[in-house]
């Protein structure tokens, strides 16, 4: 055994180990020697010293275009195998180019993104359909934003009150064209209620001042962003000034009682007046309805939620329930709904009140102006989701019908 070893190690020595090493180097040779072709796709595009003042449609703040190319690449079979996506780059010099002209892709045009791959050395020929490529004005102007209503459920406890402000503006520069048709159409922003978690919204109630119901959840910077792809591949930050004060209102879920009765109206749509109108048709009274000088009320005791004290106060005096009144035979029921009387007036005086009241100190931190927006929207949002509840916090709700020119009111029971 141990002679056959020397035998083949070790006789002719010499000899053996010339034949490794030209074996050795035919395999270089030969390694290096075979070519491959294949096609790589989404192999990125970047355009270097365009002119001042000049963009190219799709292109993004890196130099970057959106559009990504798909290359025939010729060469070493060894590079050619490890060649991915992230390794090259396409770069075409607009440098004394006019505004439109045919990029033909060559292997000058290629720039390895990965040190360890040799181009020049690797990669013997690139093809790649010739295209063109058209300079266009670069301007910079505002684009607007409209924060959406947003979707998702409020933390158990809260119910979405508002959003404000509702729009942005965005400072962006591009393409002419590009930003033409931005300005034309609103970006839009939806925020997600579920991503504010109770535990937030609790920690805020506890530092509300006065003990206020509403609790202002100020949107974090992370929030203000929007994508456009056609500007960048990134999302970009809403740079308005105003997007500071940017913020989703809550109203803690809190039963408030109304103590005052409510009126009961009557309207009669014209087209009927000859059938139905205030000289036959009327409200009768009954254990919920009661009449003081002639006035049908409601004696019930009724509650609000998802208001604040001070709207309340400002509109306890001046809420009725309208039922409308229609022929028996277009609908079984009457329609009805809860309004609001001098609703102008109310809106007055609940925004003199606040726009005085400097204790609320985020809406302190307003200028004037905004904070009587703000205000505003926050009272006309109270007015459209106002509803009546009653002591278990159900929701008040009523069956009127008509019978021989009687108008019957009476409370439907909860489910």
């Amino acid at each position: 055994m141990k002679s056959l070893l020397y035998k083949i190690f070790f006789e002719h020595w010499p000899r053996k180990l010339i034949s490794i090493i030209l074996a050795v180097v035919i395999w270089f040779v030969v390694n290096h020697s075979l070519t491959s072709t294949r096609n790589i796709s989404n192999v990125p595009v970047r355009i270097i010293h365009l002119p001042p003042g000049k963009t190219v449609e799709g292109m993004q703040p890196n130099g970057r275009l959106a559009k990504k190319l798909t290359l025939t690449v010729v060469g070493n079979t060894s590079v050619i195998d490890e060649l991915t996506p992230s390794d090259l780059e396409v770069v075409i010099d607009a440098s004394d180019k006019s505004d439109e002209w045919i990029v033909n892709v060559s292997k000058k045009n290629l720039v390895s993104l990965n040190p360890e791959i040799d181009i020049p050395g690797g990669i013997s020929r690139v093809f790649h359909p010739n295209f063109i490529v058209r300079m266009t004005k670069l301007v910079t102007d505002q684009i607007p934003i409209v924060i959406t209503q947003p979707i998702g459920e409020a933390a158990r406890g809260y119910q979405f009150l508002d959003v404000w402000p509702y729009r942005l503006q965005l400072t962006v520069s591009g393409p002419e064209e590009v930003i033409k048709r931005l300005k034309l159409k609103e970006q839009r922003i939806t925020f997600n209620l579920n991503d504010i978690p109770k535990v937030k919204l609790d920690e805020l109630a506890l530092k509300a001042e006065n003990n206020s119901e509403v609790v202002s959840y100020f949107v974090p910077d992370q929030w203000k962003q929007i994508n456009i792809p056609i500007l960048s591949d990134a999302p970009i930050e809403i740079d308005d000034p105003l997007a500071k004060a940017l913020r989703i209102d809550f109203i803690r879920c809190n039963l408030l009682p109304i103590e005052a009765q409510i009126q009961l109206s009557v309207f009669f749509p014209p087209d009927n007046l000859n059938i139905l109108n205030p000289t036959n048709t009327h409200i009768t009274g009954n254990e919920l309805i009661k009449f003081l000088n002639g006035t049908p009320l409601i004696s019930y005791p009724l509650y609000a939620n998802g208001v604040d004290n001070l709207f309340l106060q400002t509109v306890r005096e001046m809420i009725e329930i309208v039922i409308v009144v229609s022929p028996k035979s277009e609908r079984k029921l009457l329609d009805w709904s809860v309004q609001f009387v001098g609703s102008n007036q109310l809106e007055e005086k609940y925004v003199a009140r606040l726009m005085s009241d400097v204790s609320d100190r985020d809406i302190r931190l307003l200028q004037p102006a905004l904070r009587e927006e703000y205000l505003r929207n926050r009272f006309r949002s109270y007015m459209n989701r106002f509803q009546l509840f009653r002591a278990d916090d159900s929701k008040f709700d009523l069956a009127v019908s008509l019978k021989d020119h009687e108008i019957h009111v009476e409370e439907v029971a909860p489910k």
